[in-house]
């Protein structure tokens, strides 16, 4: 099959990748739908990902598809032809943060990676845990937004949102579309904060009361209360830069919660006023990954077309073209999401 490998520091190749046989347990999909997305990009940048990636290794995990094979001692009852979408990981149920609840911090979550290619070998954990079916109605390219919406519910869970709160977006990313978007859904009012107008007449579309430039400068915090008197229940990071983060922490209201979604580059420090933190009562909290309940609710809000491919795609390539795609978002492109396709 066709696929695109990473073979290191901004290194991709379209090759062709031989197929092995499955294994008890597992299934392979035919890919229909891949999405690009940031945690790609900086693997791209970096040539690796610790956890998830050693190259050389086919890369991409925002996928739909197809059902094209089953292994033998399939759990359920997969067949052939079924539509599917499956998530980029699985936790083992059996450490203590799974037994605790906490999935996504699982000691050995297994990884899944390879949307960028014909078709992709889903392992039998995560066709136990994390293959779902995709209703007819619902577009496999609306199914592949599956990963980072789970993680974005499992976010809006942490952050313990509630309808009427005043809710501050800092990004308008792919990441924090999606927090307009859910944020809306309950009932809260969105102001959004970012980059680019074509994201910020996005966000506006998708909801947001109030869109803010964030200009070329780097007094954020300026820039929003010299736009607005909201006092904030809750702010979303949703950019990932330490500057960013302690933006966020002087934005909130007194009693105010706020989510540190955005990961930041390892090694970075952050410096908070510790005065306006304890005498506040501000709740600082981070969100990482999803679990398997926040897949099936992402799945939900997208088969009930509450997210839609529509407003997050914004560009589509052919899987030959993946490379030059990524030199170019490499090199700053602001597309919010490209649609690869991997099959002629």
């Amino acid at each position: 099959m066709r696929a695109a490998v990473l073979h290191g520091k901004e290194l991709v190749r379209i090759e062709e990748v031989p197929i092995k046989p499955l294994g008890a347990g597992e299934v392979r999909i035919d890919i229909h739908a891949a999405l690009t997305c940031g945690t790609d990009l900086k693997v791209y940048r970096r040539g690796y990902h610790a956890k998830m990636i050693v190259p050389p290794a086919v890369f991409g995990h925002e996928l739909a598809g197809i059902i094209a094979e089953v292994g033998k001692d399939i759990a359920a009852d997969w067949r052939v032809g079924e539509r599917v979408v499956v998530a980029n990981s699985a936790p083992c149920d059996d450490c203590v943060y799974c037994r605790a609840g906490q999935q996504n911090l699982c000691d050995h979550l297994q990884f899944l990676n390879g949307a960028y290619a014909e078709s992709i070998t889903v392992p039998a954990r995560l066709v136990r845990k994390n293959l779902l079916r995709v209703a007819t109605e619902t577009s496999l390219v609306d199914a592949a937004l599956v990963e980072p919406l789970a993680c974005v519910v499992l976010g809006m869970e942490e952050t313990h949102l509630k309808p009427g709160e005043r809710v501050l977006v800092v990004g308008a990313g792919p990441i924090g579309l999606m927090f307009v978007v859910l944020a809306r859904e309950l009932g809260c009012e969105v102001t959004v904060v970012g980059r680019g107008e074509k994201r910020l007449e996005t966000a506006r579309r998708l909801g947001a009361h109030v869109t803010i430039g964030a200009g070329a400068g780097n007094d954020l915090v300026g820039t929003v209360r010299g736009s607005t008197d909201a006092h904030f229940d809750a702010v979303i990071e949703a950019v990932g830069k330490p500057e960013v983060w302690e933006a966020a922490a002087a934005l909130v209201r007194k009693g105010g919660r706020v989510n540190f979604f955005g990961g930041c580059p390892t090694g970075t420090r952050v410096s908070f006023d510790t005065a306006w933190l304890h005498y506040s009562s501000v709740r600082l909290a981070a969100s990482f990954h999803h679990n398997p309940a926040s897949v099936r609710r992402a799945l939900d809000y997208i088969q009930r077309r509450i997210v839609r491919s529509a407003d997050f795609v914004d560009g589509e390539c052919s899987l030959e073209q993946l490379p030059t795609l990524f030199q170019a978002m490499a090199a700053g492109n602001r597309a919010v999401k490209t649609l690869v396709r991997t099959r002629t």
